[in-house]
């Protein structure tokens, strides 16, 4: 089996796994939108969006420093392991403490100076998450990196389905059984909070606190000795990965935190609602990078030493781009169907959620442009040069803050999304050309730039000259898709039969 064969099947298993548990996530819009107003969701959005953030800064940037340290220390894996962990940890336990003594001051700011209790239960709900799902980063990547991706999704699996059966009792069981009369009204109705989006948030610690417990195993292995030498040399290559880590999720979720602040009342929770449950819809062509990254990165590292190693990232960015953009348009010419997903619970709110729409395929594009730029970070990493990491994602924090402040004021989320779409094409424009002059790929750059064209083209004919008409549309991307695979069948045909 040729190596790319072998990378394209892990990769399929991360995405195989990581497309169904999504997929039954995403079951669920429906019924948050039709059990929460725009406002409520808004909340909902809020917090999870602050959430990423703060999973940047607890993870430390050790993911990718413990991929790139295997690489160095091969004969010393364990003491990788141990002190990729033990960072992790020292940072999850002081972020538990400090949230847990500043949780009502926390919360009084995330509601704009108002305290509500409801907020500081979620403060301290959100920090167990986080720490339970810290402490998950380095055992998962052992997985990753022992080519055990079967172990990784099944995990993951159960984590989703958890998430979702803990939010199906809470949402729609305990209030059905209130519904049946009997002992149940006088059991649930003394403590159960009918539409309260704080349940979602416990079902997800339940979740998050299981995986944890189903990764003993992998935990078992730890020894809790800090080797400094190593410590040092490795926070010093995951400082910058850090910093460029939090940039690059200030960049992707900053809008989310901003538009409650910039825009009056209520008006700020409901727009925010909107966009979370707009973005929803999108979330097919996210799945597809993050299993990219999930298969790409150990890959990417252990593959360096080959001696047509950049011939071969070339030939991946190539095919991933081609993927990427099919989804994009199938996702597209398909809106009129994937739109009753957030229907919302009366006339008034789905009209609401689906004045949005219009900026979904925005969106796709901004999950193209992050995937690209998440293949090409690879030339930093390797060289061990990852300050440039820092300043690329600096460049794109920089725009995403100045632009949001001007923009979202005067277009609410319609301006967040064009501010994420500039940030990226920054991004992916500098790794670029600092990449070739450091470490040069030989990317077929008109070609992968053609088939972005031909998407977004067709994108644009099928939302705004042919009203969203499914038949055309998807007429559209059958032909699309048939002349991509026409033009590529000689190389996958190489690659197929390669041994």
């Amino acid at each position: 089996m040729s190596v790319l064969r072998k990378f394209a099947g892990q990769t399929a298993i991360y995405g195989v796994s990581t497309i169904v548990a999504r997929l039954i996530n995403f079951l669920l819009t429906p019924l948050f939108v039709n059990k929460f107003s725009p406002s409520v969701y808004g909340v909902f959005t809020n917090l999870y969006s602050w959430a990423a953030m703060l999973n940047a800064v607890l993870a430390f940037g050790m993911e990718t420093t413990y991929f790139r340290y295997l690489q160095k220390h091969d004969n010393n894996r364990a003491n990788v392991y141990n002190n990729s962990f033990i960072i992790i940890l020292f940072t999850a336990t002081l972020f538990l403490i400090t949230t847990h003594l500043f949780s009502a001051n926390i919360a009084t700011w995330l509601n704009n100076g108002s305290y509500n209790a409801d907020y500081n239960r979620y403060v301290r709900y959100f920090a167990w998450i986080l720490v339970a799902d810290a402490l998950a980063v380095i055992p998962f990547a052992r997985l990753r990196a022992e080519g055990r991706p079967f172990r990784f999704a099944i995990l993951k699996l159960i984590n989703i389905l958890t998430f979702i059966g803990t939010t199906l009792f809470f949402i729609v069981v305990i209030p059905w059984l209130i519904g049946q009369g009997g002992a149940y009204p006088g059991y649930f109705g003394s403590w159960y909070r009918d539409e309260w989006v704080g349940y979602v948030f416990i079902s997800n610690l339940i979740a998050s606190g299981l995986t944890l417990l189903l990764l003993l195993p992998e935990i078992a292995k730890l020894r809790l000795r800090l080797n400094r030498k190593l410590a040092a040399d490795m926070l010093s290559y995951s400082v910058p990965i850090l910093i460029a880590n939090v940039s690059f999720i200030i960049n992707e979720h900053l809008d989310k935190i901003m538009i409650p602040k910039l825009l009056p009342g209520e008006v700020g929770d409901r727009d925010l609602g909107i966009y979370g449950a707009v973005s929803k819809i999108a979330v097919f062509l996210s799945i597809a990078v993050q299993a990219f990254r999930l298969g790409a990165e150990p890959f990417f590292f252990s593959y360096s030493k080959n001696k047509n190693a950049r011939q071969t990232y070339a030939l991946i960015m190539d095919y991933f781009i081609i993927a990427m953009v099919l989804v994009m348009v199938g996702i597209t010419v398909n809106i009129e169907w994937l739109k009753y997903f957030i229907e919302g619970g009366s006339p008034e709110e789905q009209a609401q959620y689906w004045s949005g729409l219009h900026i979904i395929p925005i969106l796709l594009l901004n999950y193209v442009l992050l995937g690209i730029y998440m293949n090409l970070s690879i030339w930093y990493k390797l060289t061990d040069q990852t300050r440039f990491g820092l300043y690329i994602s600096g460049i794109g924090a920089i725009i995403t803050i100045v632009l949001n402040i001007i923009l979202i004021p005067k277009y609410s989320y319609i301006g967040a999304v064009w501010v994420t779409a500039i940030a990226y094409a920054a991004m992916v424009v500098t790794s670029y050309l600092w990449g070739q002059q450091r470490y040069p790929i030989p990317y077929h750059v008109g070609k992968n730039s053609a088939y972005i064209a031909a998407a977004i083209i067709i994108c644009w004919l099928a939302f705004d000259v042919f009203d969203r008409h499914m038949v055309i549309g998807n007429l559209l991307f059958l032909l699309f898709a048939g002349i991509a695979l026409f033009l590529e069948r000689k190389a996958l045909i190489m690659i197929w039969r390669k041994p």
